[in-house]
This record gives C-alpha cells, sequence and structure tokens, in this order.
C-alpha cells in the first residue's frame, strides 16, 4: 500500500522523522502498516537499510513485518534491514561484543529449564533441600530485577529482609552463568544495556549502525528495554514507539506502561500522534471497548471508531453453572454458524484461565466440533529434540553443565545419579564446570575408577566430536553423532508403541535437516558456525514457545493473554465474574492499577471481535470442590446498557426456537454421517 492511501493520521505517522515520535495506535488501527510504510518511506528519502532497525516481540510478528516491507522495497532496497525481536538484537549485540563483555564466542542460551535447575542445584548447595515453588520463587523474583534494571549489587544493597536471600542467589547464579559462558533469556536485554554503559566506544559502534530505530507493541516494554532503546537513540531521538496503552497487559512479566510517559519527561520534543479509526470491528463493539476503558486514568485520550456499520447488541448470556456454560456457548455457535454459513474458523472462545477450557474442550469433542487450544505443545519441547540440542550445545561449548547432565547418559552409559551427584560437589567445591571436572585428579579420589573411567571416555569422545565439527562438515557430523551413540535403537528400547519411535525419529531428522538449511546461505555453501546456528535455536525456542501454527478451520481457545494481536468475526469472552475477571489476585491486591490491568484484559477480549461479541456468566461455580455463589463482573456494570441484551432474561421467541432445534438437528445429522 502507498503511503497516498494511508489515512491522514498514518501518513503523518510515516512522514514525521525529524521528531520522536509516540504513535498511539488504538486496536485495530493499522499500526503494522504504519511501521512497514516508514520503513520504505525512509529508504525511499535516503537512508540506508541497513541503518535502520525495527524490534518486536515474537518472532511471528517480526515475519510478518519484514514480509510486508519485503512488498515495498525491492531486494536491493532492504539489504541489511534488522526486522527482529529485541532478544535477537540482544543476541547479536553479544555475539558480537563478546569480549568486550568478557565472554567466550560460543555463549549459551539457558531456557526456563536450565534456569530452574541451576537454582535448584545452588540452593540444595547451601541449604540441602528445596521444593518447586522455591525454585520457582527464586526464578521468578531474578527475571523481575533483570527486567527492572537492578543487578545483583543493587538488589543486594535494598532488599527488604524477605528478599535478603533472594539478592544472594541472584548473585551467585550470575557468577555461575559466567562461569558457564551462559546468559539466560532476560540476560539478552540487560547485557547490551550494561556493555553500552560501560564501553562508550561499543555504544557509538552501535549508534553508528542504527540510526533509525521503531518499536511495536511499546507498551509491552519494560525498564530494561526502555533502557536499551534510550542508549540506542541517543540524544538525537530518531525513532517511532507505537503502541496502546490501553492494551498494556503484561505487567505480570515486567511490562511498564509508565514507558509510554517516561518518552515524554526524556524526550521533551516528543510528538504524539494518535490512530483512532480501527478496521478491525463494527461501531456497537468500539463504544462499548471505549465505555469500558475510559473507567482507567489516561495520559493521552482517544476513542476508537468505525465506518463498518453500527452492529448488533452484544449478548448477555447467565447460566446456573460452568457445565450449563459450556452446554449453551456451544449450542450458541452451532446454532450461529448453521444459520450465518460461517467456518469454525470464524468463532474464538477467551477466557481469563486455562483451566476455564477443559469443559468447552469436552462440549465441542461431544458435538464433534473441532477446535485449537492457544498454547499447545511446542516442537522444541520433545524429549528427543532437547536431547539433539543437548548435545550440540555440549560440542560448541563444553562448560554447559544444563547440556552435560541432559546427555551424558542419554542413552545410557552406566554412568548414574550417584556418579553424577559426586561430580556436581566436587564441581562445586572447585568452582569449575562439570566437564572441567572430569579430567581433574582430585575426582579419583571421590569416585571409583571405572566410574571416572566412563565420564572421561564421554568427555574425551565430545572433545574429539567438536573437533570434527570446527574442521570439517559440522552437519555430515552430526548425522555421525546419532549413528555412533545407537539413539535411533535407544527411541525404539524406549517409546510406548513402535509408532511413537518412528514418529520421534522423523522429530530429530526434521530438526537436523532444518539446523543444515539454518547453517547455509543463499549460495547454498555453509556459512554459519555451528555455534551461531545452536543459539539461534535456542532463542527460537523461547520466542516461539507461545506462538502456534494456524489453526485451520477450528474454533479457537485462548486466553485473553494469547489473544492480543489476534481478531475473529465471532466472541465469546466467557467467566465475566468477579475472581475470574477481574482475577481474584487482583481483587486482593487491593491496588487499582491491579483492576486498571484487568479492565484492559477485557478491553482487548472486546476488540478482538469484528462483528459479534457475547458475554456470559455464571451465578455459581464449583471451586476447590464447592459449589459457591458468583457476582457478575463489574465491568460488565460498567458497559453502557443501550448497547446490551441480556438474552436469559427473555423467553425464546417461538421462530427462533425452531431455527435453534433446527440447526441442532442438521448438526446431528453432520455427525451421524
Amino acid at each position: 500500500m502507498m503511503p497516498s492511501k494511508l489515512n491522514p493520521q498514518q501518513l503523518a505517522a510515516v512522514k514525521n522523522t525529524d521528531a520522536p515520535l509516540l504513535v498511539l495506535a488504538g486496536a485495530g488501527s493499522g499500526k503494522t502498516r504504519v511501521i512497514t510504510e516508514k520503513i520504505a518511506y525512509l529508504v525511499k528519502h535516503g537512508m540506508a537499510a541497513r541503518n535502520i532497525a525495527a524490534l518486536t516481540f515474537t518472532n511471528k510478528a517480526a515475519r510478518e513485518m519484514k514480509h510486508r516491507v519485503e512488498k515495498l522495497l525491492d531486494g536491493q532496497e532492504s539489504r541489511g534491514l534488522r526486522v527482529s525481536t529485541f532478544h535477537s538484537l540482544g543476541l547479536e549485540i553479544l555475539r558480537k561484543e563478546h569480549k568486550v563483555l568478557g565472554y567466550k564466542a560460543a555463549i549459551t542460551l539457558f531456557d526456563e529449564s536450565d534456569k530452574r535447575n541451576l537454582l535448584k542445584s545452588l540452593i540444595t548447595h547451601s541449604v540441602k533441600d528445596c521444593d518447586i515453588d522455591e525454585v520457582e520463587f527464586y526464578n521468578s523474583q531474578i527475571g523481575k530485577w533483570k527486567n527492572a534494571f537492578i543487578t545483583p549489587e543493587q538488589a543486594l544493597s535494598t532488599a527488604t529482609p524477605e528478599l535478603y536471600s533472594s539478592a544472594i542467589l541472584y548473585g551467585y547464579y550470575n557468577k555461575q552463568l559466567k562461569a558457564y559462558n551462559a546468559a539466560d533469556f532476560d540476560d539478552l536485554i540487560l547485557l547490551p544495556v550494561l556493555l553500552f554503559q560501560q564501553s562508550k566506544e561499543t555504544l557509538e559502534k552501535w549508534q553508528n549502525r542504527i540510526r533509525y530505530l521503531l518499536v511495536d507493541e511499546y507498551q509491552d516494554t519494560n525498564v530494561t528495554q526502555y533502557q536499551l532503546l534510550r542508549l540506542l537513540v541517543g540524544n538525537l531521538g530518531k525513532f517511532t514507539v507505537v503502541g496502546d496503552d490501553d492494551q498494556s497487559i503484561y505487567a505480570w512479566r515486567g511490562a511498564s506502561a509508565e514507558n509510554i510517559s517516561q518518552l515524554q519527561r526524556d524526550y521533551p520534543r516528543l510528538q504524539v500522534i494518535k490512530l483512532e479509526q480501527n478496521y478491525r470491528s463494527m461501531q456497537r463493539i468500539l463504544k462499548v471497548a471505549n465505555k469500558l476503558i475510559a473507567n482507567n486514568p489516561h495520559v493521552f485520550e482517544k476513542r476508537l471508531w468505525s465506518d463498518l456499520g453500527h452492529g448488533d447488541p452484544l449478548r448477555v448470556l447467565t447460566h446456573k453453572d460452568e457445565l450449563t456454560e459450556a452446554q449453551q456457548i456451544v449450542s450458541e455457535l452451532i446454532h450461529h454458524k448453521f444459520k450465518h454459513g460461517n467456518r469454525y474458523s470464524d468463532y474464538a472462545i477467551l477466557y481469563r484461565g486455562n483451566h476455564q477450557s477443559r469443559l468447552f474442550e469436552s462440549c465441542l469433542r461431544e458435538n464433534n466440533i473441532p477446535y485449537f487450544i492457544s498454547g499447545s505443545i511446542s516442537f522444541f519441547s520433545y524429549s528427543e529434540i532437547k536431547d539433539v540440542l543437548g548435545y550440540l550445545r555440549l560440542f560448541v561449548n563444553q562448560d554447559d553443565d544444563a547440556a552435560f547432565l541432559r546427555v551424558v547418559n542419554t542413552p545410557r552409559r552406566e554412568i548414574g545419579p550417584t556418579t553424577l551427584e559426586t561430580l556436581g560437589a566436587y564441581a562445586n567445591e572447585r568452582h569449575i564446570s562439570l566437564f572441567s571436572a572430569c579430567f581433574e585428579l582430585g575426582l579419583t579420589q571421590k569416585l571409583p575408577e571405572k566410574a571416572v573411567q566412563r565420564l572421561k571416555r564421554f568427555c574425551e569422545w565430545t572433545v574429539d566430536t567438536a573437533d570434527k565439527i570446527e574442521r570439517g562438515d559440522s552437519f555430515a557430523v552430526i548425522d555421525n553423532v546419532i549413528a555412533q551413540i545407537g539413539y535411533e535403537q535407544w527411541l525404539k528400547e524406549n517409546a510406548k508403541t513402535p509408532e511413537a519411535a518412528k514418529r520421534q525419529l522423523k522429530n530429530v531428522t526434521d530438526l537436523v535437516d532444518w539446523l543444515k538449511r539454518l547453517g547455509k546461505n543463499e549460495g547454498g555453501k555453509p556459512d554459519a558456525p555451528l555455534s551461531e546456528v545452536v543459539s539461534k535455536v535456542m532463542l527460537m525456542d523461547i520466542l516461539e514457545r507461545n506462538e502456534e501454527a494456524e489453526a485451520g478451520d477450528q474454533v479457537s481457545l485462548m486466553t485473553l493473554h494469547a489473544a492480543k494481536g489476534l481478531e475473529f468475526p465471532h466472541v465469546f469472552l466467557i467467566g465475566m465474574e468477579e475472581n475470574l475477571l477481574p482475577h481474584q489476585n487482583s481483587i486482593e491486591m487491593d491496588a487499582p492499577e491491579a483492576i486498571e490491568e484487568e479492565r484492559r484484559l477485557a478491553y482487548v477480549g472486546i476488540t478482538r471481535a469484528q462483528r459479534s461479541c457475547t458475554f456470559s456468566y455464571c451465578t455459581h461455580r464449583k471451586r476447590y470442590g464447592d459449589i459457591s455463589e458468583t457476582e457478575p463482573s463489574r465491568f460488565l456494570a460498567e458497559l453502557p446498557e443501550e448497547d446490551l441484551e441480556w438474552a436469559n432474561k427473555k423467553p425464546l421467541d417461538s421462530t427462533v426456537a425452531k431455527e435453534r432445534g433446527k440447526a441442532n438437528l442438521a448438526h446431528l445429522k453432520t455427525m451421524l454421517s
């Protein structure tokens, strides 16, 4: 789309390149179009694509943005353009500047599982035992500190008595990560910020590389991401950030809506453009959404509007309990689909918590309706994929203890848990990696001769294989490794069925083929070293764990958080009750900002709907095994009465009743056929 086809506000946002710019983009207002058009505008007006970076939060969003830019620019014009996630840029900076930070080249990226295992080992080393909840508490707190740009030293100096042990563990954890030549997901932002603060020369180098910065979903940035933005754009403030304070729903993972008002304080020349025309929803849906969100305080006021027509009232359904709710919603869906000739993929059932999906799944299955649940298992979470990636991680970084523990006895090498526990205690005493400990003479005083020899054999084979990878065709060596360790036979022996073993082996083959493609450039020659490919894959795993493939013609079931950024012709927003939406935790916090975020969640749910939106709530719901009376959500009372239709409060019209019976009969015939 050429800039001339943009609306006046979108066009103004594209052409404004001289001052720092905040684009307040309401739901469905074409924000991605503004970013991609602006990139093309900058290039067409003399800025080299290699000096432009556009950042977002998911690989899916980055791919979509890049695809749109490629339609606007030819291949030569877009060469060198950076369109990526914040974390991908952070990884690129770390890989190129590792020496300045005192890291070796092949930095390993720790995922959540690796983090928990490391924290558990650090806790048990000092206090002997710990449970899952304790590990999760420390993991969460360390993540909060990193996202709020608080270093271990700062955490320790400001910690309350309750958080003092967390602050001490934070320091140990970071030191251990450094010893492993590893970084966790949050470090991908924190470490570049610390690097730029410590090295003016490195900062200037990256400021010269990135001369114009664009940020999508700006309301989702945390404090550390804001610091990265500030450092990269410097005092000139050559940036455009696009976001919507009304869709800031990630405070629980560190996002700071305050970053929007912080821009005004840090950049007095900041210009603000509002995108209020919505291209997604009927006007009535937007009127209801506007009325709801007006109950939140705003730095900038905005009201969404649409010229797509007024639309029908938004329906409110009441049910006696959660089973009736699921049955009636599914019945409504069947009737609506039959009446209008829609596809199943036109419908979404949205809820506050994952547990709410279970009864809906049962009812959909009973009615033979295909459905898709957001949050299904990721390719990277299969054990066989973790095994192969574990070997590759160890080949490129022998100090990676998490990878060592994953593969040292997979397939079995008669290296048992007692041997590994003794090895771990010795490595901790010596402050070295497990791999290095295997070669130390002192280990022979702790373990039997046979156990030491088995460990050494494994480590020598690892070094030899890593050397072959370094000197030859990396991926031919990987194929040989899988054969050499007898992995196929091991899968056959351990799978529940022969079919399961075949599936697992195919997953391994698919992974290796994919890695080969990642490791080759356009000319088909080996390009990236294995270490680079492995770190890219690990980042992809973390970023895409909650991103889904296309659902096909299926009803979508998902949380309100997962629904952000998506749209559906028809939306059912279920569980509109106190203690569900708003959530009990937010109510108990007794803080206005907690309820404001819950209200934004409801707003996000409503603005997913294009043509119709139906709310539902129960008068009674089972909690902890007991039936409790429930209250309708306070948010329903905040909606304009004239735009709601309380469907259960009036008897069913005879014509409608006949239509329903007809729809259910037709659906039954389809099921039987």
